[in-house]
């Protein structure tokens, strides 16, 4: 059994990659390629792994998914009918979640750069908390709440300054990262707005970023939103009902091995970071209560509820994207243990898998078809798009990706290979670029059937908002 395989969800059955019992090939075959296919069931064992975190602190727990992450509405209903609540990012997506059935004390409204009818939208609909991220921000939803003659439900989004060692573009709680308002900023906020007849001020919220390859960022997390805790307590008298701790937790993206050698250390501790998210929050609570009982303030710690608003690690493994080799050919090669560059051409490129381009994201590729033959052939891998860093390398020559991706001997034009852990950050982040069709997502079910939950874009969708 392949390292990469996943009990009861990514399967060999004669030679070809199975997802949930189904054939990869055969959805590849009926519905095309490039096609994402995300799992029901594997969906809901990774919210029923982080709902653990309730177990293992002292406190009310809600459980939101990062919707930014991926939010078709066939995904979202799925993440709904698991139970689990959302994170919401955009009045876009506020409205997403609305239409795939969520109540609004079930939607937590981030963002940083609010219109008016999206704060609007929010108070409308009695979203558990809008996390602000500046004193104007607060300003306007206090104006569009009098307005509308409606309470609003707040919290603040706090600026931590704690670093972790994730990639520079996941980092969002340093003070040179663009969320959130300094703490003095917060706690002048809480005094203003306590008696408010419009501002219901109940909560702070911090971020410590993506991907974070050690647990201890947490307990560092908690021990900051105590002392504001305690501090807004001190100040003002008012005990707060909610805590977010945001998301972050990590996928191992590395769980195959074979190209391990390949990425330097600190890319390869991110890449091959896993820690258990509720053993993670077990600690941090026991610390943060140990702190509590010394301060004498323990009561602020009752009654209280943790938020958590998971991604990443809700969504990444639980998709695969399959591509099609379209062309292939061969190069010269610097390269001492090649004769030649064997080449070949996907119909898979960053405008479906962006952060491939942008964080120089690694996704582990096997070849659906012959999946469980020996992959130990290199081979260069690109995309179909007219972009020179379309690739599934670094072109820079700085070693964040491997050169070179290992597949069965003799790969040709036909092939369908297969990108692993690509649920969080690929379709949502995709666009039309070179007018390629978006692709379809098909989602495997608890009740052992595949549906379509995405069509593919056809010529009209190219053209569907020109004049």
């Amino acid at each position: 059994m392949s390292s990469w395989q996943i009990k009861d969800f990514l399967s060999v059955c004669e030679d070809r990659l199975h997802i949930d019992g189904h054939d990869a090939v055969a959805l590849a075959y009926e519905y095309g390629t490039p096609l994402f296919v995300y799992s029901e069931p594997r969906i809901r064992h990774n919210i029923e792994r982080l709902q653990k975190v309730g177990e293992n602190v002292g406190c009310a727990f809600k459980l939101c998914y990062a919707a930014k992450a991926m939010s078709t509405l066939g995904v979202l209903r799925a993440v709904r009918d698991a139970g689990c609540d959302l994170e919401v990012n955009s009045g876009g997506e506020l409205w997403k979640a609305l239409k795939a059935g969520f109540r609004g004390d079930q939607l937590n409204f981030n963002g940083l750069s609010k219109e008016g009818w999206e704060i609007e939208l929010a108070i409308e609909n009695g979203v558990y908390a809008i996390q602000v991220d500046s004193l104007y921000e607060l300003s306007l939803i206090d104006e569009t709440a009098k307005r509308l003659g409606k309470k609003a439900n707040v919290s603040l989004r706090l600026v931590p300054e704690i670093e972790s060692a994730t990639h520079s573009g996941l980092q969002t709680a340093l003070l040179t990262s663009k969320f959130g308002m300094m703490p003095d900023e917060a706690f002048g906020a809480f005094a203003k707005y306590k008696d408010s007849e419009y501002i219901n001020l109940n909560g702070i919220h911090l971020h410590v970023g993506s991907q974070n390859p050690s647990p201890m960022v947490y307990t560092q997390a908690f021990d900051e939103m105590f002392e504001s805790l305690l501090r807004i307590h001190r100040e003002t008298g008012i005990r707060l009902r909610h805590i977010n701790l945001g998301g972050g937790f990590p996928v191992n993206y590395l769980r195959d091995g074979s190209h391990t050698s390949e990425f330097p250390a600190e890319q390869r501790k991110m890449f091959a970071a896993d820690f258990e998210p509720a053993e993670a929050m077990r600690t941090a609570w026991a610390e943060v209560r140990k702190k509590a009982e010394a301060e004498n303030a323990i009561e602020l710690l009752e009654g209280i509820t943790l938020l958590l608003e998971p991604g990443r690690s809700i969504i990444a493994d639980a998709a695969i994207c399959l591509t099609t080799v379209r062309n292939a050919k061969q190069r010269p090669t610097d390269d001492r243990r090649l004769t030649s560059d064997r080449w070949l051409l996907t119909d898979a490129g960053f405008n479906i898998l962006l952060s491939m381009e942008t964080y120089k994201w690694y996704y582990h590729l096997i070849s659906a078809e012959r999946a469980g033959e020996p992959h130990e052939t290199p081979y260069k891998l690109a995309g179909p798009l007219c972009d020179g860093g379309d690739v599934y390398f670094d072109i820079e020559g700085e070693g964040r990706l491997p050169d070179h991706r290992l597949l069965p001997e003799n790969v040709e034009p036909g092939e369908v290979l297969a990108l692993l852990n690509c649920g969080a950050y690929s379709l949502a982040q995709a666009s039309q670029y070179n007018a390629r069709f978006l692709p379809p997502v098909v989602l495997t079910k608890t009740d052992g059937t595949a549906e379509l939950i995405r069509r593919r874009d056809t010529f009209e969708d190219l053209i569907g908002n020109d004049l």
